[in-house]
C-alpha cells in the first residue's frame, strides 16, 4: 500500500488538549502522527499554536470551525489559519436549522459559495465534514450529494467520514471513490453498532432521539469496529486523498490517547505508515 500521512483530529482528546495541548501534541508525534487537525484551539493565539506545532514537528492540515463562527467572521477565521499555515478549513456540523432540507439550507449555501470563494483567494481550501443527516432525500439524491452538486468542486471539496457514510447505509469506499480528485481528506472512523440504535449523537452531548433499547452504539479505535479499513484506504489513495485523519469521538474503556495509539498501529499494519 502506498504511504500517506496520518493526522489526529484533536476532537478525539479535547478534555486533555485542553489541559496541555503541548503534552497531547508530544505524545501524537511520539505514536508517529504526522499533524493534527484542530477543532478550536483552547484560547492559544495563531502564534502560540505555530510555535507548539513546530516545536513538536506535526501539521496543521485542518480545521473545524462552526458554521456560525465562518457566517459571523469569515475574514478573521481566514486570517487565523494562514498564521498558523493550515491550508483546510472544515464546516463539522450543522444544526437543524442549517442542514439539508431544512428551510435554512438555501442560505446555508450561500453562506458556503462567500467563504469557499473567499479561501480560494487566500490559498486554502474549503471541506464539508459530514454525518448521516445528510442522507436525507431533496430532489431525488440525498442532501450530500445536492451539497456537492450545488457548490463547484474548485470551491468545495469533501472530507467524508467514514463512520458516518456506513452508518448511513452506504459503502465507505465506493462514497469516496465517487468523489475522487475531490477528496483531500478523508476522515477514518470506526464503530460497532447500526441505526436505529443508541442515538450516537447522544454519545457526544448532541441529544437528538430517543434511545433505543438495543445494542449501543460504540465509537472504537480504528481497526476494532465494523469499518473494513484497508478497503477505505485503497479507496483513498486511489481518489487522491492526501491525508487520512484518525477520530474517535468518544473512547470507551481506555483513555482518548490510548484509543489513539491502537488506531495508528491498525494503520502501520496495513502499511499506510
Amino acid at each position: 500500500m502506498e504511504k500517506r500521512p496520518v493526522a489526529y483530529q484533536l476532537y478525539s482528546a479535547r478534555d486533555e488538549a485542553a489541559k496541555d495541548l503541548d503534552g497531547v501534541l508530544a505524545a501524537l508525534k511520539k505514536m508517529g502522527y504526522d499533524g493534527v487537525e484542530f477543532a478550536g484551539f483552547y484560547g492559544h493565539s495563531a502564534e502560540e499554536i505555530k510555535a507548539l506545532l513546530e516545536r513538536h514537528g506535526l501539521r496543521a492540515i485542518s480545521s473545524h470551525v462552526p458554521f456560525a463562527q465562518i457566517e459571523a467572521d469569515m475574514f478573521g477565521v481566514i486570517a487565523y489559519h494562514q498564521a498558523i499555515g493550515c491550508p483546510h478549513i472544515a464546516i463539522p456540523y450543522l444544526d437543524d436549522a442549517t442542514r439539508p432540507g431544512s428551510i435554512g439550507f438555501g442560505k446555508t449555501l450561500a453562506v458556503i459559495h462567500r467563504f469557499a470563494r473567499l479561501m480560494k483567494e487566500a490559498g486554502l481550501t474549503l471541506l464539508y465534514h459530514n454525518h448521516d443527516f445528510e442522507f436525507v432525500q431533496i430532489s431525488g439524491q440525498y442532501g450530500l450529494d445536492f451539497l456537492y452538486d450545488a457548490v463547484p468542486a474548485d470551491l468545495l471539496k469533501t472530507e467524508l467520514d467514514v463512520c458516518w457514510v456506513k452508518y448511513a447505509g452506504e459503502d465507505p469506499a465506493a462514497y469516496i471513490r465517487k468523489y475522487a480528485g475531490r477528496c483531500p481528506v478523508v476522515h477514518l472512523k470506526d464503530y460497532v453498532g447500526v441505526k436505529g440504535d443508541t442515538a450516537p449523537y447522544a454519545l457526544i452531548g448532541i441529544d437528538e432521539g430517543e434511545k433505543k433499547d438495543t445494542q449501543a452504539f460504540e465509537f472504537r479505535p480504528v481497526g476494532y469496529g465494523c469499518q473494513d479499513v484497508q478497503s477505505v484506504l485503497e479507496a483513498g489513495i486511489e481518489s487522491g486523498a492526501q491525508w487520512f485523519v484518525v477520530e474517535q469521538d468518544l473512547s470507551v474503556g481506555r483513555t482518548p490517547l490510548e484509543a489513539a495509539e491502537m488506531s495508528i498501529g491498525t494503520l502501520k499494519k496495513l502499511g499506510l505508515k
